[in-house]
Order: C-alpha cells, then sequence, then structure tokens
C-alpha cells in the first residue's frame, strides 16, 4: 500500500485528531458553526422573522452548507478506510447536514412544499455531529454501553407491568369510561406509570381508581432505577479514566477495562483470571 501524501496526512492530523492545536482550533470552529447554522434553522422556522430576513437566511443556510458539504469530502478524501467512514454513523450524519440543501435544488418548492419542508428538517441532524468534538461525551456514551442489559430488562420488566395494568383497566372501566381497547389502556397506564397523567382518560369506577393508585405509588417507585443504573456506569466510567483501571477483560461478557484490584467482573460476577492450577502431589 503506497504511503499517504503529506497533504493527506496533514489533513487527517487536523480534521480527525484533537491532540493537535491545528486539530483543537479546527473542533472549535466547526462547532461554532454547526451551532450557527442550527440558529438559522431554527429562526427560520418562524414565519414573521422568516418573512423579514429570509433571503439572508437562504444565503447563511447555503454557505453552511457548501462548508459541510467541502468537509465531507475533505474527510473522504485523508480518511485511510473513505467507504468505511463514508457508513459509519458519522458519516451518515455528516452527510445528511448537507443532503437536504441539494435535494431541494430538483423540487420545485410551490409543488413540493410539505416534502421540503421535511428534507429540510434533516439539517437539524447538524447537531449529532457535536458528539463527534465532545470528548467528555465518551463517558455518557460508556455509561449506556455498560448499562445496556440492565435496562433493557427494566424496560422488559416495565412493559409487562403497563401490559398488565391496560388489560385490567380495560376489564373493569370498559369503553364507556374511555378505555375503548387494550392498547388505549396500556396508553393511559403508561401515563400514569411515568406521572405524567394527560388527563384525558380517567377512572370512573372505585376498583379502577385503586388500581390507578397502586399505578401512581408504583412510577414512584421505580421512576428512580434507570438513573440509578446509568449514574453508577457513569461513576464507573470517570474512575477508569483516572487510570484506576486494567485492560483485561472478561473471558465471559468480554468488559474491559475493570479497576486495578479487580478479581470478578463488574457487569457478569465471573472470575477476570483463571483459577491457578493445582500443584503435583
Amino acid at each position: 500500500m503506497p504511503a499517504p501524501s503529506p497533504l493527506r496526512e496533514t489533513l487527517y492530523q487536523v480534521i480527525f485528531h484533537v491532540d493537535t492545536a491545528a486539530g483543537r482550533r479546527f473542533d472549535t470552529w466547526l462547532i461554532v458553526l454547526i451551532l450557527a447554522s442550527l440558529l438559522v434553522v431554527l429562526l427560520d422556522s418562524i414565519e414573521v422573522i422568516q418573512q423579514r430576513y429570509g433571503l439572508w437566511f437562504n444565503l447563511l443556510e447555503w454557505g453552511f452548507t457548501l462548508f459541510f458539504a467541502v468537509e465531507y469530502l475533505l474527510r473522504l478524501y485523508c480518511s485511510p478506510r473513505p467507504a468505511r467512514y463514508a457508513f459509519s454513523f458519522f458519516g451518515l450524519i455528516d452527510l445528511l447536514a448537507v443532503l437536504p440543501a441539494f435535494i431541494a435544488l430538483f423540487y420545485s418548492e410551490a409543488q413540493l412544499l410539505i416534502v421540503i419542508r421535511v428534507i429540510r428538517l434533516l439539517r437539524v441532524f447538524r447537531v449529532l455531529k457535536l458528539r463527534h468534538y465532545l470528548v467528555q461525551a465518551n463517558f455518557l456514551l460508556s455509561a449506556l454501553r455498560g448499562s445496556r442489559q440492565k435496562i433493557i430488562v427494566f424496560l422488559l420488566s416495565v412493559s409487562t407491568l403497563v401490559t398488565v395494568f391496560g388489560a385490567l383497566m380495560y376489564v373493569i372501566e370498559g369503553p364507556e369510561h374511555g378505555f375503548s381497547s387494550i392498547p388505549k389502556g396500556i396508553y393511559w397506564a403508561v401515563t400514569t406509570l411515568t406521572t405524567v397523567g394527560f388527563g384525558d382518560i380517567t377512572p370512573k369506577t372505585a376498583l379502577g381508581q385503586t388500581i390507578a393508585t397502586l399505578v401512581m405509588i408504583t412510577g414512584y417507585s421505580i421512576i428512580a432505577v434507570p438513573t440509578g443504573i446509568f449514574t453508577a456506569e457513569l461513576a464507573n466510567a470517570m474512575r477508569q479514566d483516572n487510570g484506576l483501571h486494567l485492560a483485561h477483560a472478561c473471558p465471559r461478557c468480554h468488559k474491559a477495562p475493570h479497576e486495578a484490584m479487580a478479581a470478578f467482573c463488574s457487569r457478569c460476577g465471573s472470575a477476570l483470571y483463571p483459577a491457578p492450577a493445582p500443584k503435583p502431589d
């Protein structure tokens, strides 16, 4: 494989790395431009402001679009594996940041106004580009990965709970009180369990109100469970970043790293090291 040209190597260091002065400056300006483009999108959606400054918004939007298009092409050019970047999550986000404006060129806004508006809303995906330049967000992603299994189990348990409560309310209250189907009852159970309480459907019978009270109390008792799971994993990720970890992965669930003195996996409980072989007699 031929060695990359000096230009590609320099661009790669500036665009993809944040451990150089040029890379930090590039990321800083990129964040500023992303936020500015989002501000333009938000203001352009306000009819009074759009009627007065619509032309300026269009000019700014095309300026942002051309900049992000050049950035996307430069990333493809200097990336060691362009196809891998193009089909990666952030590669697709970078493409969505510029694609709507160019698609809009091939349609008549007078005839396909709704389609154009939907396409233009995709510009909001630019905000997802921010995560690529915020190092501290890695803590959040690490905590989400670590708590994924526990949260999935929690969500499955809650889903079972609201299905049972929804079916009960459908049987007890019935269509005459707004519970016209089991899915309608599940909708009521979700809004009640999460303490949202829209109030569009309310139980009328004494038994239904008793179950509603039970659902409310249950909601207060379980609403903090995913927060506690995520907070524990976040604290673990931050401890590992401080250097109090080892790179040994769990042989069972492959979680890595662990704290320096850990003998068992903090996720599945398996031993991190094989038991020593017995000494021969």
